[in-house]
């Protein structure tokens, strides 16, 4: 009887590349450094400048993504200029699936009272606040009015931003579309532990309605299951409850948010 052969799945060079992959993505700042590459290529000095870091630890940092193919490297002169590589990231999100726990709803947000919800394929969060709509859609876009309302740093930087919640949760997506004084499609993720990892957005729309007096922002997220759903709403209604709360205060300076644990 012929002895079968070992699969490719468990060759050692395989084996090992998908080492060097889980060790690329186990750092916070590789993950940082994949967010800031995901939407554009940027030279490795660009990439340095924005954590603070000197050139040399950016660079094994680079080296790291690139070796483990998360990443490409393109030379322009004398500049390298990186970018993700989002063939080999769709093929190894799956293998770093969130556990179930992420989608677990909190309770007792007295924020969500402030609101409205509608669930379906798409969640609906939806707040009427005393502001013109160019006033509204402007806190979602200035970093400094974001984290006025928001009750923590938040920082938009080249249509990306970043924020981390009082409990923990770390924020991190970009704006594809910015259409003023109407709309924001966004793509983002969050994670309690770490950086969340990018390819595996959420898909979300604010849109934003002059209303007489003031005016009405729906925010419309994509959800996949009731799970999600369920979610996401009380997500985004605690969000857009803090954003009522100052839209209907004077308050006009940042009051930061006490650390808490995360509740449930």
């Amino acid at each position: 009887m012929a002895r079968p052969t070992e699969s490719a799945s468990s060759s050692p060079a395989l084996d090992a590349a998908l080492q060097r992959t889980i060790e690329a993505l186990a750092s916070p700042v590789r993950r940082e450094i994949l967010w800031l590459v995901w939407d554009a290529e940027r030279p490795a000095g660009e990439i340095a400048a924005a954590f603070g870091l000197s050139a040399g630890t950016i660079s094994s940092h680079l080296t790291a993504l690139r070796e483990a193919g998360l990443v490409d490297l393109r030379r322009d002169g004398t500049f390298r200029r990186y970018r993700v590589n989002r063939t080999a990231m769709a093929a190894v999100v799956p293998l770093l699936a969130v556990s179930d726990t992420k989608w677990t709803v909190a309770d007792d947000l007295p924020e969500r009272d402030l609101t409205t919800v509608a669930d379906g394929h798409w969640v609906t969060v939806s707040t009427r606040v005393p502001l013109s709509r160019e006033d509204a859609f402007d806190c979602f876009v200035s970093g400094e009015r974001y984290t006025q309302w928001l009750g923590v740093p938040v920082t938009i930087e080249d249509r990306r931003f970043a924020a981390e919640l009082e409990w923990g949760t770390r924020v991190r997506g970009h704006y594809e579309v910015v259409a003023p004084p109407e709309l924001i499609a966004m793509r983002w993720d969050f994670e309690d532990d770490d950086v969340p990892l990018p390819g595996t957005q959420l898909v979300g729309y604010l849109r934003f309605f002059k209303t007489d007096p003031g005016c009405r922002v729906e925010l419309h997220q994509q959800a996949e299951g009731a799970e999600q759903a369920e979610f996401l709403t009380v997500a985004w209604s605690m969000v857009l409850g803090r954003f009522t709360e100052y839209a209907t205060s004077s308050r006009d300076s940042y009051s930061p948010r006490p650390r808490r644990p995360k509740r449930r």
